[in-house]
């Protein structure tokens, strides 16, 4: 049965064109700043991956790590995150 809803699914995917609609880029849009911080958050950990991390990397990290959470904060406070549009 699962195997048929997965059928179902590309089907119907292929029918839409398979493109994302236009409120599944707004959604993601608005999730810019949160996607932004992610990258620069791991970006600071893959630097610091196989050495002893400096001061300077310490701060990057906590300054990193703030951005994600503010800009979760905010996506929280507008209502976005864990849009549906976007699951």
């Amino acid at each position: 049965m699962k195997h048929s809803m997965t059928l179902r699914t590309v089907a119907a995917a292929g029918l839409a064109g398979g493109e994302p609609s236009a409120a599944e880029l707004d959604a993601i849009d608005a999730e810019m700043p949160l996607i932004a911080a992610e990258v620069e958050l791991l970006d600071a950990q893959i630097t610091v991956l196989d050495r002893v991390p400096s001061e300077l990397d310490a701060r990057r990290l906590r300054r990193a790590r703030r951005r994600v959470l503010a800009a979760r904060r905010t996506l929280t406070n507008q209502g976005i995150a864990g849009s549906p549009e976007v699951a």
